[in-house]
């Protein structure tokens, strides 16, 4: 038997993952002991639209967060918000009630030798993971993300589409790295950073600091130039 689960969050990027779930069943079989079901859709206020998504893919809305923490159905859960910060708190929330979080990978990503994949990563189609790679809880890798070998990206890190981490490159926990954006190797990145779409980054990030543009500046030193 597959096993159930519920999907959190109804925008864009948890649809995205409903498209890695639907893959990787068609991978291993549906109803596979490997196989995932999704049982339904937990957002605390989607759209209309969101919601008209959802239906039009045959997949519905359960309700609040906190709606769900009520039912004792259900346990285990993947995580399809985009913020990391927010899926931080959401994660904490539901490993304070015993839900395990589930990992996927899409069958079409390129997965070298990895030492670590934590619990709740989401990796997404054409992503490129390459040899010697640590990903922490909860990193999303978005579609044909580049990640290059030796690098760790700690928990709830996300990288956008297209974006090319090099390799021996540290990103620290809850950072964000733009769609398109480049991080040269051997960089830091600090803890909460964002990387500013289609940037290049050429030197290390500090902790809580947004950088923009080629090369990447600090964003108040590009707005007051």
């Amino acid at each position: 038997m597959p096993i159930d689960a519920v999907l959190i969050g109804a925008g864009g990027f948890g649809r995205e993952v409903l498209d890695v779930v639907e893959a990787h069943n068609l991978a291993v079989g549906a109803d596979s002991t490997r196989g995932v079901r999704i049982i339904g859709v937990v957002d605390d206020n989607p759209s209309d639209l969101n919601i008209q998504r959802l239906d039009a893919r045959g997949y519905s809305h359960l309700g609040s967060l906190a709606e769900i923490l009520q039912k004792d159905q259900i346990d285990s859960y993947l995580l399809g918000v985009g913020s990391p910060s927010i899926r931080r708190a959401i994660a904490d929330k539901l490993d304070e009630h015993g839900w395990t979080p589930l990992t996927l990978v899409h069958p079409n990503a390129v997965v070298g030798t990895v030492k670590l994949i934590g619990a709740g990563t989401i990796i997404c189609g054409g992503v490129q993971l390459s040899t010697n790679t640590m990903l922490g809880r909860h990193v999303h890798l978005n579609p044909n993300a580049t990640i290059g070998h030796d690098s760790v990206l700690d928990d709830f890190v996300s990288v956008n589409p297209g974006a090319i981490v090099s390799g021996d490159v540290t990103v620290g926990a809850e950072s964000l790295v733009g769609a398109g954006a480049t991080i040269l190797q051997g960089l830091e990145i600090g803890s909460r950073a964002l990387v500013g779409a289609c940037a290049c980054v050429t030197k290390n990030v500090a902790d809580d600091v947004v950088v923009v543009g080629v090369p990447a500046h600090r964003q108040e030193e590009v707005s007051s130039s």
